[in-house]
């Protein structure tokens, strides 16, 4: 969605401005940007640009025969320079007009098809029109659409960006959304105030990705990405928060921190940490303190990736064909320092280009095994425990019928290239040791807030290669 500038409508008694995006179009026009006037004297500059007022008078830029336009687009002249493209016209005795902003310099005017934020203001205004109109018969009616209307734009564009253009869609639920405060200390990302207990809720997420080759010439590698979600529900136009993360002794620095807008400030030496280095004593290791005005909805505080020295499953894939049978092997260990609970965990074993599973025969040590409806995946239900060795193991023969089109198909995994992917959810766990301690998050606000923090580790794209068979990936050893 294209961002809207200005929003300008003569409905209101003051028009809907956005000054985060003013400033995007100040970035995006550079030298040939127009700053958006006072209301008075945008509302002035168009009745006139429109030939609502002085038009008995000639003037050459507006009413020259060369200016006649045969689009709702248009110029409209101010003591700033001429804003463009104003997107206006009238309907029903009404004059609806927006302001798109247009993400390149003005200089020379890009042909209108190339500006996409004019087909998003159209569709908001048009979607105001369809709210309005119903009710222009009726003064009273109409004058209390246009008293909703102010509440209903921030739902349907928050902050410049038109998220629903059905603005006779959010007609029923415009009570829950609070007026936009008038408090000139309010950022404009807290597009409303809270009202009732305080509470600040907070959650770790952590994912691994992972491949594995179980391989002499192909190393394994593995990455951790972490989130930090937020939800804030504190009183006041700009209330003030600072959370901490840290670390257990000897636990691995947070690398790659980006951080959002909301961040008044923060150390230098915490950004400055780069997984794109190799590590050392001097890397930045925590605590890392955020201290921020939140924005009024959930939203993360920041990312950030570790090198951490293993991966939570050590795993061998091993499928041989013989004859028309497949015979597999798998081997799963769970690393000690992992906790060993799991909400989920499974291994789920695809047989691509081939046809659905006509026999099979397996041998699991923990865990069961199940077909999937299709015949072409195994589903290993490991469950929410590993035992206490650690290690479970899944052995077994199959064989295929004729294969249909309804069978998975991959270009990669042919003949006996093939794989395992594991799927588990750690509560109360993150692979880095990163924790929020709820002691040290202090809160600048009236009330003692509830505060609850969770964190959790998450697998993403984990994968264990058979190693009997090439990868399709290669890491070439870099010792000669």
């Amino acid at each position: 969605w294209e961002k809207m500038r200005s929003i300008k409508m003569l409905l209101f008694p003051h028009p809907r401005r956005f000054p985060t995006v003013e400033i995007r179009a100040e970035t995006f026009n550079g030298s040939t940007h127009v700053p958006v006037p006072s209301d008075s004297a945008f509302l002035k500059a168009l009745l006139f640009e429109l030939r609502l007022i002085d038009d008995h008078v000639f003037v050459e830029h507006r009413d020259t025969c060369t200016q006649i336009n045969h689009s709702s687009v248009y110029s409209v002249r101010t003591e700033g320079g001429d804003l463009w493209p104003v997107l206006a016209f009238q309907k029903s005795g009404l004059i609806y007009a927006c302001l798109p902003l247009v993400e390149e310099t003005l200089e020379p005017r890009p042909p209108l098809l190339t500006v996409s934020g004019l087909s998003q203001g159209l569709a908001l205004l048009l979607g105001i029109v369809d709210y309005i109109s119903p009710s222009r018969k009726n003064e009273a009616e109409m004058n209390a659409k246009i008293g909703q209307l102010r509440n209903l734009l921030i739902q349907a564009c928050p902050l410049g960006t038109p998220l629903n253009t059905n603005i006779r869609s959010l007609n029923s639920s415009f009570e829950d959304i609070q007026e936009m405060p008038t408090d000139e200390n309010q950022p404009a990302w807290r597009s409303n105030t809270y009202k009732g207990k305080p509470q600040v809720n907070v959650c770790i997420t952590e994912k691994v990705k992972c491949v594995q080759y179980d391989k002499r010439d192909a190393v394994d590698t593995w990455q951790v990405y972490g989130a930090v979600n937020c939800k804030c529900d504190i009183e006041g136009s700009a209330p003030n928060v600072t959370l901490s993360l840290n670390l257990p002794t000897n636990g691995p620095p947070l690398q790659d921190i980006v951080v959002h807008h909301c961040v008044t400030s923060v150390d230098p030496a915490m950004l400055m940490s780069s997984s794109a280095e190799p590590l050392d004593d001097s890397v930045y290791s925590g605590p890392y303190k955020f201290p921020f005005i939140p924005p009024s909805d959930s939203f993360n505080l920041c990312y950030y990736t570790s090198q951490v020295p293993v991966p939570p499953i050590l795993g061998c894939y091993q499928l041989i064909e013989e004859g028309s049978q497949l015979k597999i092997t798998v081997n799963l260990k769970l690393h000690e320092s992992i906790k060993n609970s799991f909400e989920y965990c499974e291994a789920r074993i695809p047989f691509f280009n081939r046809g659905p599973i006509a026999q099979l025969e397996y041998k699991v040590s923990y865990g069961q095994l199940d077909l999937s409806r299709e015949k072409s995946l195994l589903v290993w239900v490991i469950g929410q425990k590993f035992p206490k060795s650690l290690e479970v193991s899944l052995t077994g023969t199959v064989s295929f019928g004729t294969a249909g089109k309804e069978h998975p198909t991959d270009y990669v995994c042919t003949g006996n290239t093939a794989y395992v992917k594991l799927y588990f959810r750690i509560p109360d766990f993150t692979l880095t040791g990163c924790y929020v301690d709820q002691h040290s998050i202090q809160i600048f606000a009236p009330g003692k807030p509830k505060i609850t923090a969770s964190r959790e580790l998450i697998s993403s794209d984990y994968y264990i290669w058979n190693s009997k068979a090439p990868a399709p990936t290669v890491y070439k050893t870099l010792l000669d």
